[in-house]
């Protein structure tokens, strides 16, 4: 089963208003929710294998030693939706781990990258017993059509990778309260983040020796090329990752190298400008990464209407997984 909330059309119409809108933002900027398009994808499977960058680690250790735990925490589980895929490999790894007496479990996956949601079906498909639906949306809409299918049981939502650190406070608030307000009472949240570390850990993750993660961020300007008619020399531009401590936040931007105009053909009916001058040394900023103490996790959470059930934590690499119940 494929759920669409969108045609092609009013999905490249949705990009072109949101890219316009926020290039002409003081500072410049570009929603990271775009990152992912197929290379993008392709790119961020490359850096969650990065030495340098633990939170894929991390949470698989996590999900592997705990797996049975988390789904023993929810009783007369039946369904799991996982916002984000990615591959699925996490997904596969908390089934397998947390499996006794091979129960029939409803996967539904919800990603608005058609690739993802292609790559982690194919993958998941492969397990006993269980039953796969995608859903290329965006999470609240998709979330909302896989909760209100009718269903027996309790159901397991999963937001990893900590995903949620691409909110700001106030706007991951809002997106927790959204995720309650589409369960039912009873039915469980788990939430993935990676916990505040040492600042070099931090941008070692973010601007790896390898470039991989360079390559990731000015893939946004390619898909701008590409999509919407823009002339982004990708070449003048750098990548720049750097740690805000007073707002708990890794940001990536992107360098103008130099002073140059940009121009971005599709879209203009919807904003108006379509070019700019960006001057040497301007950025457009393009991802804000927010990391957590275990308690502010649970705050978070407690604020948007959950109840803390367990926690558990990874040391070596510093992440945190919670299980929350509908309250």
């Amino acid at each position: 089963m494929i759920f669409k909330t969108a045609d092609l059309a009013a999905t490249t119409a949705q990009f072109a208003s949101d890219v316009h809108y926020y290039l002409s933002l003081s500072p410049r900027q570009l929603p990271s929710r775009y990152f992912y398009d197929d290379l993008g994808s392709a790119l961020f499977d490359a850096i969650c294998r990065l030495p340098w960058y633990e939170v894929t680690r991390a949470e698989r250790r996590l999900l592997a030693n705990y797996g049975r735990q988390i789904l023993a925490r929810v009783p007369s589980l039946t369904t799991i939706i996982e916002l984000g895929p990615g591959n699925g490999e996490k997904l596969g790894v908390l089934v397998n781990a947390g499996r006794a007496g091979t129960p029939h479990f409803d996967l539904r996956l919800v990603d608005i990258s058609p690739s993802a949601l292609e790559l982690s079906s194919q993958l998941l498909s492969a397990l006993p017993n269980v039953d796969v639906a995608t859903y290329e949306a965006e999470y609240e809409a998709g979330l909302a059509a896989a909760a209100a299918e009718t269903r027996s049981g309790r159901a397991l939502a999963l937001f990893l990778g900590s995903n949620i650190g691409n909110f700001d406070r106030p706007g991951a608030a809002s997106f927790l309260r959204e995720i309650r307000a589409s369960l039912m009472l009873g039915d469980m949240l788990l939430l993935g983040v990676d916990l505040v570390k040492p600042e070099r850990d931090l941008l070692l993750a973010y601007d790896d020796p390898l470039g991989v993660t360079a390559a990731f961020n000015r893939n946004l300007l390619v898909r701008i090329n590409r999509e919407l008619g823009g002339t982004f020399n990708v070449d003048r531009f750098a990548h720049c990752a750097l740690w805000s401590e007073g707002y708990s936040r890794v940001e990536m931007h992107l360098v103008s190298r130099g002073r140059q105009r940009v121009s971005i053909g599709k879209g203009a009916e919807l904003t108006g400008a379509t070019e700019f001058v960006l001057e040497d040394g301007e950025t457009i900023w393009t991802e804000s990464s927010y990391k957590y103490t275990p308690r502010q996790i649970e705050t978070l959470l407690e604020d948007a209407g959950f109840r803390a059930v367990e926690q558990w934590i990874d040391q070596p690499g510093a992440f945190a997984l919670t299980l929350v119940e509908t309250a």
